[in-house]
C-alpha cells in the first residue's frame, strides 16, 4: 500500500557526508565526474556508465538518468544488499557498514523542485535496465508496487523494489530530514560532520534498515 506521507532515500558511503553538506546537497553523477569531487563511489561501474551515456527519461528524451540525482522509495535496497554480500559485480568491497541512508520528503522534494525548475520523474523500476517507465504525473503514484517497495524479502519483484525518484542535476541539503546507519561508530562520525553544518537532519541509528 502507498503510504500516505512517501519518503525517498538515497544511500551514500559515509566518506562523501562532508562534500554533500559542503556543496549544499546531493549532485548527480555527471556533476560529481564534471566538479571532480572525490569519495568511495558505490554501485556498478558498468551501469553507472550505462546511465550517464545511454538510457534517457520518456518525460524528458534529452535528460540522460545519470544526470539526475537518484533515489529509492524505501530503505533496505537491493544495491546495499548487494554490498553486504560483497557482490563480485561491484568494485566496492567494504559491506554495508559504511553505508548511510539520506531520508527526505516526496512531496517536499518534489514542491523544492517545481519552484527551482528541476525537472523530475520517478519511475516503475530500476532506471538502470533498460526497460522502465518514468513520468511526472503523480496521479501515476499508486501505480507503483509498493508491496514489492516495502518488502523486506522481494523475489521476483526485484526490479520493482528498484523504482526511483530522480530529480535533475541536484537536490538541496536542506531537504534532507533524517540520516540513519547502522553502528554507533557511523552515528558518531555522521555526528562529527554535522557539528559545523547550519542544517542538521536528525541521525537515528536504523538497525532495520540494514541487512
Amino acid at each position: 500500500m502507498q503510504p500516505q506521507t512517501p519518503k525517498i532515500y538515497h544511500i551514500v558511503h559515509i566518506d562523501k557526508l562532508q562534500s554533500i553538506v559542503n556543496s549544499g546537497g546531493l549532485l548527480s553523477d555527471s556533476e560529481v565526474i564534471r566538479l571532480g569531487l572525490g569519495g568511495t563511489t558505490i554501485g556498478m561501474n558498468s551501469i553507472k556508465q550505462r546511465r550517464l551515456t545511454e538510457l534517457t527519461l520518456s518525460t524528458y528524451p534529452n535528460l540522460h538518468v545519470g544526470e539526475c540525482v537518484p533515489f529509492y522509495f524505501c530503505p533496505r535496497s537491493v544495491m546495499l544488499y548487494m554490498m553486504y554480500i560483497k557482490n563480485a559485480e561491484l568494485s566496492y568491497k567494504g559491506g554495508q557498514d559504511d553505508i548511510i541512508h539520506l531520508e527526505a520528503d516526496l512531496m517536499g522534494s518534489i514542491d523544492w523542485a517545481n519552484v527551482n525548475g528541476k525537472r523530475w520523474v520517478f519511475t516503475s523500476s530500476n532506471a538502470g535496465s533498460r526497460y522502465f517507465e518514468d513520468t511526472n504525473d503523480l496521479s501515476n503514484l499508486a501505480n507503483l508496487n509498493w508491496n514489492a517497495i516495502n518488502a523486506r524479502n522481494w523475489g521476483a519483484n526485484r526490479e520493482q523494489k528498484q523504482a526511483e525518484f530522480l530529480c535533475e542535476q541536484s537536490f538541496t541539503w536542506n531537504l534532507i530530514e533524517r540520516i540513519g546507519v547502522n553502528t554507533q561508530s557511523m552515528y558518531q562520525q555522521a555526528q562529527n560532520i554535522l557539528a559545523s553544518a547550519i542544517h542538521k537532519p536528525r541521525i537515528e541509528i536504523k538497525n532495520d534498515w540494514y541487512y
